[in-house]
């Protein structure tokens, strides 16, 4: 099997590169080693920013979006026991969010790229990317118990952390960037409807939370937890007790909902960065490259970012003979990466209370939050990062 670009991986990035370069008339062909329904109901990421919005419009997979997404012009911080609202459009020259999830866009794309788009081979697992540094790269993968090769022009790796890609790429040629939390994510979706049209990040001396959504009528939250929890340790009843300590303010007017939870499960934080993204004739994108604390609802965003640049230079060397924006695709990414890695660091930091953490790290942090909430600079600032950097 010949193709010009080998995608390994199916996540959102994968299927957007590709239908990116469908519409731009170059071949690909996709690897997933799950099958279809595993990457349909893969709970991930649930906020698009606006450039991650305009991209899926712009290739062709926004309808569905802008009929069931849930258009977001701000969000609520809460501290000490007080609300403060954060306008995106009023702070960012109109800019805002979608609340549209993972497994939705996934859901477009692969439609999309089953209907008029290149090959996309399910349960087909990437054993590895050969020549890298050649003009002929090739990955080896396995399907239906047969080993196959997939000869390409270029690859580009959107597997994951975990996956084959970063892995061909020379350890002395490579060096990584880490930070691990001393906590994690309590995560949870019930049948409830949302008990504020807005996403509300809250800090307490209890820790964080989160109180999020998935539709009008599915609540999604999360609570800070140490770092190895099980979340079946944890009963329906002690979520949304703690849920209510930690989102309590001073207005009389608001409650917290509660229904059945129908999913719980605990994610780990950390921050990791790879460089360089790019080997030969490989290139690395989303997780495969970078991993963000998902604070700052970066992580999806991220990898759109890296297809985009992937997408736009490979189409100016070969529209316009231009290798100078593929030559620049590491540096270009990186830029990107690091900012939001900046950012999600401080939204994690600010409003997450470390384990020993003293009473200097506590006002330390509600002088920050203070600080967002009476400077327009500050408060423009964090509005600017979360509804995204520029493509």
């Amino acid at each position: 099997m010949r193709t010009t670009v080998g995608i390994v991986g199916a996540g959102p990035a994968g299927l957007l590169l590709a239908r990116l370069l469908h519409n731009a008339g170059i071949e690909s062909v996709v690897l997933e080693s799950r099958d279809r329904a595993y990457v349909e109901r893969r709970q991930r990421a649930g906020i698009l920013e606006q450039g991650t919005v305009d991209v899926l419009r712009a290739a062709g997979v926004g309808a569905r979006m802008d009929r069931e997404g849930l258009p977001h012009d701000g969000i609520e911080l809460r501290f000490d026991r007080r609300r403060h609202r954060v306008d995106f459009p009023a702070l960012t020259g109109g800019r805002s969010v979608m609340v549209y999830a993972q497994t939705e866009v996934c859901k477009d794309l692969i439609a999309a790229q089953l209907a008029d788009g290149g090959p996309l081979l399910f349960e087909a697992e990437a054993l590895g990317v050969e020549g890298a540094d050649t003009d002929a790269p090739r990955v080896r993968f396995r399907r239906d118990g047969v080993e196959d090769v997939l000869d390409c022009d270029y690859v580009v790796g959107c597997d994951g952390f975990w996956g084959v890609a970063r892995a061909a790429i020379p350890e002395a040629l490579g060096r990584t960037y880490e930070r691990t939390y001393p906590f994690g994510w309590l995560g949870i979706l019930a049948d409830v409807a949302p008990s504020h049209d807005e996403l509300v990040y809250a800090r307490s001396d209890r820790g964080f939370a989160l109180l999020s959504m998935r539709s009008p009528s599915v609540t999604r939250a999360y609570l800070q937890v140490p770092e190895g929890t099980d979340a079946a340790d944890w009963s329906d009843g002690e979520i949304w007790d703690e849920l209510d300590r930690r989102l309590e303010v001073d207005d009389p007017g608001w409650r917290l909902a509660r229904g059945p939870i129908t999913a719980k499960s605990v994610t780990p934080m950390r921050s990791y960065v790879h460089e360089p993204m790019r080997h030969g004739r490989l290139f690395l994108a989303g997780d495969a490259a970078h991993i963000v604390p998902p604070t700052g609802a970066k992580g999806l965003n991220l990898a759109v970012g890296d297809v985009v640049t992937f997408a736009r230079a490979l189409a100016a060397l070969l529209d316009k003979g231009d290798a100078g924006p593929l030559d620049a695709y590491s540096e270009t990414c990186l830029r990107r990466v690091w900012q939001a890695e900046r950012f999600s660091y401080a939204m994690t930091t600010m409003l997450h209370r470390a384990p020993d953490a003293s009473a200097f790290d506590d006002r330390i942090q509600l002088a920050a939050l203070d600080r967002v909430t009476t400077s327009r600079a500050a408060e423009a600032d964090l509005a600017e990062a979360y509804t995204g950097f520029p493509l």
